[in-house]
């Protein structure tokens, strides 16, 4: 008798721990006003210094993650890219695609330090890969990625792929995987060997953007600007789940404690799924947002979500050039939303 009460407590246990993500609700509980003129891209935490880092058009804004205010800036990072960092180099590195450049500045005292000509255009995305002490950048419009060594500045290869790259993962023991958004298709890049070493097409899904990942399950999220959120055994690119989510994404993170993946999406909505396990994911929760939150970080630590939005006019009339302009951000009205569970 002992022994069957156990075990329906054990189920009951179990069912509860089940039912748990269901039970979350992110919601915005603070806008950090910034202000100044401009546009931005993506942002990325210091986990170890509590900083976020947020590109704003020619500089990074830089914010205290607890005290939830801003801090510091860098100067001098024209072209809204992203930003990546290496402590135990005391170095940050922002992908300055308005001059194709790589800047570098100091960890601890944010000031420049130089810059590293790209051998493509436009970096928009770039990548600090620990194993190798290696920073890729992401040259969206010159198809390919320039590989720097970190310490030196020295460009040791250049990767063609023939794709507007976008957001990347990483599995923190030398693999990358990056959407290339028009061609529908994740690659795999060998961080050590410097290639290309597998392609997964995502059809029929189109237009990938965000990209995270579980390194633990190797798992990726990859959200599709044609409205799917998508799972993939990182191994072989088979996707094992699919997800509806509104439009507009350009960001997909993931935090390992609660074992969610997020989907910030322009239109105004975050998509919240957790990995259930065994290969299993259920969509928990959509968040409505604010229009133009498309990108976002998450502390792992508070699990609070940070995504950047402002305030918008109406947009113009179409025209033959511009027939989807799009609607003008209104100046001084930047701002970082807080969100948390």
């Amino acid at each position: 008798m002992e022994r069957n009460a156990l075990t329906v407590l054990a189920a009951f246990s179990a069912a509860l721990a089940w039912t748990a993500p269901a039970l979350a609700d992110y919601h915005i509980v603070k806008s950090i006003q910034v202000g100044g003129e401009g546009g931005w891209d993506y942002l990325e935490p210091d986990p170890v210094g509590r900083r976020l880092y947020v590109s704003h058009e020619k500089h990074v804004v830089v914010i205290d993650m607890d005290a939830l205010k801003v801090v510091g800036d860098v100067p001098d990072s024209p072209g809204m890219g992203g930003v990546v960092f290496s402590r135990e180099l005391n170095r940050g590195f922002t992908a300055n695609g308005d001059e194709d450049t790589v800047g570098v500045f100091e960890l601890d005292t944010l000031k420049p330090i130089t810059k590293w000509k790209a051998t493509g255009r436009r970096p928009n995305q770039i990548a600090y890969e620990p194993a190798t002490q290696r920073v890729f950048s992401f040259n969206s419009t010159g198809r390919n990625i320039t590989v720097f060594d970190a310490r030196t500045g020295t460009v040791l290869a250049t990767l063609e792929v023939d794709g507007r790259t976008e957001f990347y993962a990483m599995d923190g023991k030398g693999m990358i995987y990056d959407s290339l958004q028009d061609k529908g298709t994740v690659i795999a890049i060998d961080a050590k060997a410097m290639r290309v070493v597998a392609t997964y097409p995502l059809a029929p899904n189109t237009q990938p953007a965000g990209t995270t990942m579980d390194p633990q399950t190797r798992r990726l999220f990859v959200a599709c600007r044609s409205k799917a959120f998508l799972v993939l055994d990182a191994d072989s690119g088979r996707i094992l789940a699919s997800f509806p989510i509104a439009g507009g994404n350009d960001a997909a993170k993931f935090d390992p404690g609660p074992k969610l993946a997020f989907a910030s999406n322009g239109e105004g909505t975050l998509a919240v799924v957790h990995e259930d396990g065994g290969d299993r994911f259920s969509l928990v929760q959509t968040v409505k947002t604010e229009y133009g939150a498309r990108t976002m970080a998450v502390d792992a630590k508070t699990h609070r979500v940070f995504m950047p939005s402002a305030d918008f006019g109406p947009a113009p009339a179409p025209t033959p050039e511009k027939p989807n302009p799009r609607r003008p951000m209104i100046p001084g009205t930047f701002r970082v939303l807080v969100l948390e569970p």
